[in-house]
């Protein structure tokens, strides 16, 4: 074996044995997962407790634009505000006959004065509830300045002059196929790639230059180079620390897809959607913005194989260049204190192109 490669064998063995490595290399793909799955699962959640809202109108006026459902009750009071302020500050609240969610006060007419309407509450209210409340009045505010114009029919002909637009995006592959696509699910999955290629050459880019002041600070790099040549010395340490970036990323992968899968399964997510289902998909997008049958069904319309692969090249080659990069600080240093010194003018290149990449991913062809 050459010498290259024995370093390189050090180096790989060295960091993969290590119990940080296998840790986090088992652990990550979990989180990732998390990101994924615990969000979608919390927003699935919903409260079965009905919330109580007191709606205290001046005008007496919207008591048809707020409607009762499953999940908020309304109950319009000629009480004073200050009441039911008194009643949630005291702490004897047995003799209220049920909790209070929010209180709604409406001082004005709103179609003279649209701030007149006001939520007051102990406890911070949910988005759901001010969004309720706010799109009930609209809709009603609306049909009453239509109202006013006093043109027959004006609402019909108003939303008889909407048009909804569906815009399908299709891609003409070499093969004269062609395939559902969608600008924005390839934004993200350009942007994820760029921040992972940021965040393993930023990872194993450090490793690197500590490895080679951790050697030169313990004098066994004076012994190694008795042995091999510098150039040898720093091409098996990149490449063995390249490879176990790679070996990382792989098992990373692997395993998240198979988490993902797993977790898709029992959450009744088809991650296997013919050419109709992706054409549906690609519709509803444009229609009602992201749903995450959707975004895995669009998933299945790009070609991951040579994504994968593109990722690997990009990783390595820069990779290569800024871990040569981080080498050469770490011969030139004397102590940790002075990394970070130092490190700097080589990391505001790499965050520049972070930031070249999130607009480069808007317009590919600038």
């Amino acid at each position: 074996m050459s010498k290259i490669g024995i370093i390189i064998q050090r180096e790989y063995k060295s960091r993969v044995m290590k119990k940080s490595f296998l840790l986090l290399t088992f652990l990550t793909p979990l989180l990732f997962a998390a990101l994924i799955f615990v969000p979608i699962w919390i927003s699935t959640l919903e409260s079965n407790n009905v919330k109580n809202i007191v709606v205290i109108d001046k005008t007496s006026s919207y008591r048809e634009a707020l409607k009762n459902n499953n999940k908020f009750v309304f109950t319009f009071s000629n009480q004073p505000l200050e009441n039911y302020r008194a009643q949630i500050e005291s702490e004897d609240k047995k003799d209220q006959p049920k909790e209070l969610a929010a209180i709604l006060y409406i001082t004005d007419d709103l179609v003279k004065n649209p701030n007149a309407a006001t939520i007051y509450s102990e406890k911070q209210v949910g988005i759901d509830l001010v969004d309720y409340i706010k799109n009930s009045l609209n809709d009603y505010v609306q049909n009453k300045k239509l109202a006013s114009y006093n043109i027959p029919n004006l609402k019909e002909k108003i939303e008889e002059s909407k048009t909804d637009l569906k815009i399908q995006t299709i891609k003409w592959e070499a093969s004269g196929k062609q395939k559902e696509a969608s600008a924005e699910v390839a934004l993200i999955i350009g942007m994820i790639a760029a921040f992972l290629i940021y965040t393993f050459i930023m990872m194993y880019g450090s490793q690197v230059m500590s490895g080679v002041l951790q050697e030169k600070t313990s004098r066994i790099v004076e012994v190694i180079v008795s042995s091999v040549k510098p150039f040898e010395l720093m091409m098996g340490k990149i490449i063995g620390i390249a490879l176990v970036g790679l070996t990382q990323f792989l098992i990373w992968t692997i395993l998240t897809l198979i988490i993902s899968v797993i977790a898709g399964t029992f959450m009744g997510i088809n991650l296997h959607p013919n050419a109709a289902q992706v054409a549906q998909a690609t519709s509803t997008m444009n229609d009602s913005g992201f749903d995450i049958q959707n975004i895995f069904t669009l998933l299945s319309s790009f070609d991951f194989a040579k994504i994968l692969v593109l990722f690997v090249i990009y990783f390595l080659f820069g990779y290569l260049l800024y871990a040569s990069l981080f080498a050469a600080i770490g011969s030139a240093v004397d102590n940790e204190t002075d990394i970070q010194q130092f490190s700097a003018p080589i990391t505001l290149p790499i965050i520049f192109a972070l930031i070249v990449a999130i607009y480069g991913a808007q317009n590919p062809d600038s």
